[in-house]
């Protein structure tokens, strides 16, 4: 709950600026009282009238007379700035007067009075005043300013009065410069996001303020708003605290049965700790609830800490710690932790059931600029499985359709030596929330050393086989953790833990041939380091006279063993460019192709003596093994492979005549982002030499606004009669096609705004879950959180306007399709067909409407929908959540925009519904 500082001070008239904040309203014991002791201390026993009076005004025939006589001074005529510093003022001015009057200014040396007429401007010490008329007594110190009528009856030039940063803009104004006591009328002045008008204002001193009839609101239109609170009497103390008395709000100048007899609000540049208040809410099998309710904690200003919690009457509860942190030029960050103990139903009865969920958020990053050669950086979700889908909050239910969660932790350090040398330390988890596994390395080390060339003259230039020779070193490792939700951060979760080392040495040259073709060749040397190994037996679990049976035992050996390969690889590439000319008359005038096919060799011999023999049956049958199996980084290979790689990648672009006729240019258009061809042929394999194509592409139409991306792979052998294993015939040979498509698949993206630039919001929370930045699975919105922003008015969208109809009609709109076809076993079926949509619209400039839902083809049904209606009240936003469908709920909000009158709300919502397993 911090919240941003104003501009302009609340009656400030002299001397220090203020720097204020407004935060909540806390109820205080408090009235106020307003004196009659004399206004301007000891200097007259009688309160001079005021100039203007209280509904007086300066009307040009009259105001010449009413100050001063004419035969007491002169009249002068000031079209400039003019500095008086003469010896008539020495005795009673402090410094120099300058002044500025349209019409006239006169000096009346008896009186002591400098009177300036239409666009007034009195500048004295660090006061600046501007006014129709000012008056300005240099004997007493003290100066009046006031308003102009013109000849319709309006009010124009209303004084301002400006001292340092701070600015009151009155009716009329009567300020003592010695003792800085003011009186002032229908004063106006903004103290952050507060508006404020009073009848009658009236400085005490330096540091206490009194106002009477005062109108506080958080509207624009300070003269005209459409709600304020009406305040008797209220005591401002600059940089502590505003106290108000009996307080009533008033919407569309219509008092409301809303009242308070007194309010507090404490001011103070700094975030402030406070209560949060909760919000009410209620659920079919949870009961009545009071949601996101806690204790801000501003610890400094540099981190905080907001304790948040829920609860219902059924006794399920949930805790949310959220802080944020950051140093400038350094780091920022935010880390969330998340706690609920849920309880569906009541005990005893059959659908009672319990469970304990949590969620663990942490955001880090590190300034680049601090330390470019250092650099850390955390992005971390983890916690159960089931928390998104069994989560009371409601900022929640927009990543319920998420799977997976996934978290990394790095540090990272470059060491500018020569050869430079980098390494990292890392964490990493990813878990799955269907399967409920988690594959976690903790840690992971990763280590390198920069290309070296050990041929390269001292000119630097590396050209031909042998200048291009060159070698690196890697090292990598890790301790891998695999386990389960159930076990995870038990004692259990580290006893499978697997540790390994992997040194990495490839020598590696590259050179031409034949002018256009790139070759190149590398002989890779790997040495892995492992502390768990295998050893596996054959135990007889039956004697004769039965028949001999028994089982396969798998030992864990804990200790230090490695194992060493190397391989060798070539390969050989190029680039082939097509262009099909179609004329420059012709709207298209070419399309050009380009291609770059590739073939590869890759060579592992045999490590077969890393291979030992055991007896799988009691007959002695026997097999070998390796000891490294499932290791980290795999086990060496018992068969040598001599494998030939062949891959065509391929690009399409098109040149056409821009339809605007002023530019001679053509422009570009991609046809096809890519369209590629990959497979292989095994030349050591006795059978299925040939590996499945992969056929892939892409491209994006309606200028780069549609992405359509699809796959399939094609498989050259057929099935057995079991349509469960391949034989080594083809398939044109058993009768079938080609080539047997085994699956396929294609997913359309498109994304479309009213606007020339994409201005769509980001989901960030949905994202921050493990899903998507855009709201096709629904908005991770928590209605009373998010009102700031909610409502942000784009000027450049509305261009202005005010109405109620526009004829420009901002919308953005998110469509994504996909679908899946399997034939791996002669299957043929659509596994996966679903389409996605959501859409958002400005029906008025201050009425916006949003949905997003979807329908699955294969499980006939609709997807996740969420329907949102927000309502821009000027001052005031309301919003309406609802998903019709499955997890049914609705929301409704309203409440008060501007953060220091946050708490200024209603909000309605039911829980949606949930299953806990």
């Amino acid at each position: 709950m911090a919240f941003q500082k104003s501009s302009h001070i609340f009656t400030k008239i002299a001397f220090k600026p203020l720097r204020t904040n407004l935060f909540y309203i806390v109820l205080l014991a408090y009235f106020l009282t307003i004196g009659s002791s004399t206004l301007f201390g000891q200097e007259t026993k009688k309160t001079p009238k005021p100039f203007p009076a209280k509904n007086q005004t300066i009307t040009p025939a009259k105001d010449a007379n009413l100050l001063t006589k004419k035969d007491s001074g002169s009249v002068k005529k000031i079209d400039a700035f003019k500095v008086d510093g003469s010896n008539k003022f020495k005795s009673v001015l402090e410094g120099k007067v300058k002044y500025r009057a349209k019409k006239y200014a006169k000096f009346d040396q008896k009186k002591k009075l400098i009177t300036l007429y239409d666009g007034a401007e009195l500048n004295y010490l660090d006061y600046h005043l501007k006014a129709g008329i000012i008056v300005f007594d240099y004997e007493k110190n003290e100066v009046y300013a006031g308003r102009l009528k013109d000849t319709l009856g309006n009010y124009l030039q209303l004084p301002v009065f400006t001292q340092g940063a701070n600015v009151i803009e009155p009716d009329s104004i009567r300020f003592n410069f010695k003792t800085k006591k003011a009186l002032i009328w229908n004063s106006r002045t903004t103290q952050q996001e507060l508006n404020i008008k009073a009848k009658i204002s009236k400085k005490e001193n330096d540091s206490i303020y009194f106002m009477k009839g005062a109108r506080l609101t958080t509207s624009k239109d300070i003269d005209d708003p459409e709600y304020y609170f009406l305040v008797n009497k209220m005591k401002f103390v600059p940089g502590k605290k505003v106290v108000i008395g009996t307080t009533n709000l008033w919407i569309e100048n219509v008092p409301t049965p809303i009242a308070l007899p007194f309010a507090f609000f404490p001011i103070t540049e700094k975030s402030h700790s406070g209560i949060i208040p909760p919000s009410f809410g209620q659920n079919n099998d949870r009961g009545y609830a009071l949601q996101n309710g806690g204790y801000y904690f501003a610890l400094s200003d540099n981190y905080d800490l907001a304790i948040l919690g829920d609860y219902y009457t059924n006794g399920s509860y949930a805790t949310r710690f959220e802080s944020n942190y950051a140093s400038k030029y350094n780091y920022n960050g935010r880390l969330n932790i998340r706690f609920e103990n849920l309880i569906s139903s009541e005990r005893g009865y059959p659908d009672y059931a319990k469970s304990k969920i949590y969620n663990i958020q942490w955001s880090h990053t590190k300034d680049t600029k601090s330390n470019p050669n250092s650099r850390f950086s955390a992005s971390v979700n983890l916690g159960s499985s089931q928390y998104f889908q069994q989560s009371i909050n409601l900022a929640n239910l927009g990543s319920t359709l998420n799977n997976t969660l996934s978290s990394s932790v790095s540090y990272s350090k470059t060491i500018n030596t020569i050869p430079q040398i980098n390494f990292s330390l890392s964490a990493t988890h990813s878990q799955n929330t269907n399967t409920k596994s988690i594959n976690m390395t903790l840690p992971s080390l990763q280590a390198s050393v920069d290309r070296i060339y050990p041929f390269v003259g001292k000119d630097g230039v590396k050209k031909g086989f042998i200048k291009n020779i060159n070698l690196q070193y890697s090292l990598r490792g890790e301790n891998q953790i695999l386990t389960t939700d159930d076990l995870f951060f038990k004692k259990e979760m580290f006893s499978n833990a697997k540790i390994g080392f992997q040194h990495s040495i490839p020598l590696s040259t590259n050179f031409k041939v034949f002018k256009y073709f790139s070759a190149s060749t590398s002989v890779n040397y790997n040495e892995v380091w492992t502390l768990n190994t295998i050893r596996k037996d054959f135990e007889i679990t039956s004697l004769p006279p039965l028949l001999p049976e028994g089982k396969e035992v798998i030992t864990n050996i804990n200790g230090f063993d490695a194992f060493r390969t190397y391989s060798v690889s070539n390969s050989l590439n190029t680039t082939i460019y097509g262009t099909f000319n179609f004329g420059k008359n012709n709207r298209i005038q070419s399309i050009r192709h380009v291609m770059h096919p590739s073939v590869s060799h890759t060579y592992t011999p045999s490590f077969e003596k890393y291979y030992d023999t055991y007896a799988i049956d009691a007959s002695g049958k026997t097999a070998q093994y390796t000891r490294f199996d499932n290791g980290i980084y795999g086990a060496p290979g018992k068969n040598y492979s001599n494998n030939i790689g062949f891959g065509l990648t391929n690009t399409f672009e098109a040149k056409v005549r821009d339809r605007d006729s002023t530019k001679t240019e053509p422009k570009k258009i991609m046809l096809l982002n890519n369209l590629n061809l990959s497979t292989s042929y095994d030349v050591s394999a006795d059978s299925l030499r040939w590996a499945p194509m992969r056929l892939s592409g892409g491209t994006a139409l309606f200028k780069q606004k549609m992405n359509i991306n699809f796959a399939t792979t094609l498989d050259p052998y057929a099935l057995g009669k079991d349509n469960e294993t391949k034989i080594n015939t083809f398939n044109i040979e058993d009768g079938g096609s080609l080539f047997r498509m085994t699956s396929a698949n294609m997913t359309i993206n498109y994304s479309i705004t009213s606007s020339k630039e994409d201005k769509t919001k980001k989901n960030v929370q949905g994202a921050n879950n493990g899903g998507r930045e855009d709201d096709l699975f629904g908005s991770n919105t928590e209605l009373n959180d998010n009102r700031d922003s909610q409502f942000a008015k784009k000027d450049e969208e509305n261009d202005g306007f005010t109405g109620f109809y526009n004829a420009k009609i901002p919308w953005d709109m998110t469509f994504a399709y996909s679908v899946t076809y399997s034939n791996l076993k002669n299957e043929r079926r659509i596994s996966s067909n679903s389409v996605m949509i959501s859409a958002n619209t400005d029906l008025t400039p201050k009425w916006k409407v949003g949905v997003s839902t979807g329908y699955d083809f294969v499980r006939k049904g609709v997807t996740f929908t969420q329907i949102r209606l927000n309502r821009d009240l000027l001052s005031w936003n309301m919003s309406f959540n609802w998903s019709p469908f499955g997890q049914s709920y609705w929301g409704f909000f309203i409440g008060i925009k501007a953060s220091v009158l946050k708490d200024i709300k209603w909000d309605k919502r039911t829980q949606a519904d949930r299953i806990l397993k």
